[in-house]
């Protein structure tokens, strides 16, 4: 049976291991062609290869249930098929399947159809490569093939001044990113003498004690991962690159964003408890998140309310990360990524619909009491299954804050009845939650001394409360004075992004003034009448 079961990993390995470089050749060659009809055929084949990663991903992790030796046959190709490499090479090749189908009609006639394709699959074969591996070398590498080929992506619109200075800003921190992996990755064939994971966490789970560079290298991905995650206040370029189409603002949102998260996800456990690297993660997401959340209840347009989304959502991620809730992380990981792919690619319909049907909400009576309502349900509920949050004061005071806010929503002339099934399925939050995370929480390394700070809790518990009071101040007194002067310097982000902003706009008119033989004047404006910022 086992020899059974070593027949059949095979090929689904094998494509695993041959798909990146599948993916990199037809790029190449799509780039190579000027064919039109050769170019369709590209397009169908590159369709075809994601289908057979879903399908060989599949394969593999059915193999992990039943035990066929998958693991040991993975590394003797340099491969790392864990259940983490499983599910994200499943959610890769589903969205970017259904990215490259709707890309397919979307820029069709469009001059950079043919430009999008071969940097669309340079970008998923970096991430895929990133994925399975287990060199932290080649994953450092693929770490910044990823980025470099998301600039090319950035500048498909390189005309539009917005979109310049989004690439210029992306790149400028994406090669800060890359430095700061890379040199964390020493670190730690320094602390570890091998650049193989499954080595290094056979050491680290023999308790072995913690070095200098082993808690530099937690601050190196830590920086690492905020940056890739568009935190605060390196966040203004998230805002920007909505100049580019949207199938290429669907996969930095709902895929590449994503990777910071799981580049502490794959590495925490060689990091021995709560590092430096965690309390970063933990104040930068959580003030990130309380700022990104405010700003994304302030925006009119549809598109900025998304990017402000994510950079909240990606906050929240690092939190839970740095608070060690790493499976509740990966599930919202998960679902970020589906929903703000559904969210980019029907933004057109949503911004249909809101124009042609307003909602009116309830009086604010009603929503608060149904909204406190739901939360002390949520809160009793956790009381007595607290290992539900793994005893963690502050990560059910996230679920009761997504619970609470979900039904604060009640539109008015809701009836009874209406409002009684929106109040069931915001709390039926909580027995989903505990399904996903049964299912998911095997597949996560989990440390046997995570022993929380209290100074953790403490910070964490003071986001969340700065959270709810001034999220609630927005929801509940609209047209108040101090929601009025909130909104106003909240929209922007409390003008964090400022100085950063400033400094990129310099260098991109520095930079055109040097292309057009004109010097930039003061305020980022040319001779040539073009603004830069």
């Amino acid at each position: 049976m086992q020899e059974f079961l070593i027949f059949l990993s095979m090929p689904a390995l094998l494509v695993w291991l041959i798909l990146p470089v599948a993916l990199l050749v037809l790029a190449a060659f799509s780039s190579w062609t000027r064919n039109p009809l050769k170019l369709d055929h590209c397009w169908r084949i590159a369709s075809r290869l994601f289908e057979a990663s879903m399908v060989s991903t599949v394969m593999v992790g059915i193999l992990l249930l039943l035990g066929g030796g998958v693991p040991e046959l993975g590394r003797q190709f340099g491969l790392y098929p864990d259940g983490l490499a499983v599910w994200m090479a499943l959610l890769v090749a589903f969205i970017g399947w259904v990215i490259l189908r709707y890309a397919e009609n979307y820029l069709r006639g469009d001059p950079t159809r043919a430009r999008f394709l071969p940097w669309f699959l340079t970008t998923l074969a970096s991430v895929l490569l990133l994925l399975f591996t287990d060199n932290l070398l080649v994953l450092a590498g693929a770490w910044v093939g990823v980025s470099l080929a998301l600039h090319h992506l950035l500048t498909l619109y390189g005309h539009r001044p917005e979109a310049r200075l989004a690439a210029l800003q992306k790149f400028i921190i994406s090669r800060v990113g890359d430095i700061c992996v890379v040199g964390a990755v020493l670190l730690l064939y320094r602390h570890y003498g091998t650049f193989h994971l499954p080595e290094m966490l056979q050491v680290a789970h023999t308790g072995v004690s913690g070095s200098l560079a082993l808690d530099v290298a937690s601050v190196l991905f830590a920086v690492a991962a905020i940056l890739k995650c568009a935190q605060i206040p390196f966040h203004g370029w998230l805002l920007r690159v909505m100049e580019a189409p949207t199938p290429v603002s669907a996969l930095l949102h709902a895929g590449v964003i994503n990777l910071g998260g799981f580049l502490w996800l794959r590495l925490y456990p060689v990091f021995e408890g709560f590092t430096a690297g965690h309390l970063l993660l933990l104040s930068i997401g959580g003030l990130t998140a309380v700022v990104a959340v405010l700003a994304m209840m302030s925006q009119s347009s549809v598109k900025h309310a998304l990017a402000w989304s994510t950079s909240a959502q990606m906050g929240f991620m690092l939190f839970e990360i740095g608070m060690g809730a790493y499976t509740l992380a990966f599930l919202h990981l998960l679902a970020h990524s589906l929903y703000k792919a559904h969210s980019f690619l029907a933004s057109g319909r949503t911004v249909a619909a809101s124009s042609v049907m307003p909602i009116r909400e309830a009086a604010n009576r009603v929503r608060l009491s149904w909204a406190l309502a739901a939360g002390c349900l949520a809160a009793a509920v956790l009381w007595f299954i607290p290992g539900l949050v793994n005893n963690n004061p502050v990560l059910a005071g996230i679920l009761i804050l997504a619970i609470s806010g979900a039904v604060a929503g009640i539109p008015s002339g809701t009836r009874v009845g209406s409002r009684l099934l929106l109040g069931s399925l915001a709390l039926a939050l909580l027995p989903i939650y505990g399904v996903l995370h049964w299912l998911l929480d095997p597949i996560l390394f989990q440390p046997a001394n995570a022993q929380l700070p209290f100074f953790a809790l403490v910070i964490g518990m003071v986001v969340l409360l700065v959270l709810l009071l001034l999220s609630s101040v927005i929801v509940f007194c609209p047209a108040g004075r101090a929601a009025t002067l909130l909104r106003i310097h909240v929209s922007h982000g409390f003008y964090l992004m400022l100085p950063f902003d400033r400094m990129t706009a310099r260098l991109s008119s520095h930079f055109r003034g040097k292309q057009t033989g004109a010097l930039p004047s003061k305020n980022g404006i040319s001779v040539l009448g073009e603004k830069s910022c």
